[in-house]
């Protein structure tokens, strides 16, 4: 998972940003970069359906499961790499093909990731699933909102946002190392870091960004949106299977 907030590196055909430009050509880019981010929840959706019709989602999960914390380290730093090669293809590459190669990428990278955290809330909670995806599209949507609303830039958070990352990061492989739980304090912490994700994000789209490159503007949502739907996720399991 691509939990680190890239400070964005571009190489664009036409460098005016998003900020700069008319209100119909703002519209425009605002428009294809939500719309890309919608395909890309619904692929993730289907790929997700398609690993539990064909049972390998159990197979998947049991895996990783069997494996214990330091497989599932191995696992998140793998796809960690993948999600930042297929951030800064999106960010970069000249063709629009590989672009949407890297968003096709990246959306499979995070339904394989999810697998296993999914094949588990089926087993001992599956009514957080659809519980957590309501609460994240609800949250994802209110800091949007504000967003808009407001028009404040939120790039002043960027360094804040990486360095809560990594410390993240590093919680989570000292977890996984020495075997101790970081709890629902952690996921809570981390729900407000995708948060400002979130803010960062929306922001960039509204400001910062090229125009034409909403492909890894709408990957970038989506990595945030993943963010937070994982440890509401989380955090929805461990509340409701108490009951």
């Amino acid at each position: 998972m691509n939990a680190v907030p890239e400070e964005p590196t571009y190489v664009a055909s036409d460098s005016t940003v998003a900020g700069q430009l008319a209100m119909a050509e703002r519209a425009q880019f605002i428009m294809r970069t939500y719309a890309h981010l919608v395909g890309a929840v619904l692929t993730f959706a289907a790929i997700e359906v398609l690993l539990f019709v064909t049972d390998l989602a159990p197979t998947l999960g049991a895996a990783v499961l069997r494996g214990g914390p330091l497989m599932w380290l191995g696992v998140m730093g793998g796809f960690m790499i993948g999600g930042w090669v297929a951030t800064r293809v999106a960010h970069t590459a000249q063709s629009r093909n590989a672009q949407y190669a890297a968003l096709f990428g990246y959306v499979l990278i995070e339904a394989l990731l999810f697998c296993p955290l999914l094949f588990f809330a089926a087993l001992v909670a599956p009514q957080a699933i659809g519980i957590a995806a309501l609460v994240t599209v609800a949250g994802f949507a209110a800091l949007t909102a504000i967003v808009f609303t407001t028009r404040k830039d939120f790039s002043f958070m960027g360094a804040v946002l990486r360095w809560g990352a990594l410390v993240a990061m590093l919680m989570i492989a000292a977890g996984a190392v020495f075997g101790f739980n970081l709890g629902l304090y952690f996921s809570a912490g981390m729900v407000a870091l995708a948060g400002g994700m979130v803010l960062y994000d929306t922001s960039n789209v509204l400001l910062h960004y090229p125009k034409d490159r909403y492909v890894g503007a709408s990957l970038q949502l989506f990595a945030s949106l993943a963010l937070l739907f994982w440890y509401v996720l989380r955090i929805v399991i461990s509340l409701t299977s108490r009951d």
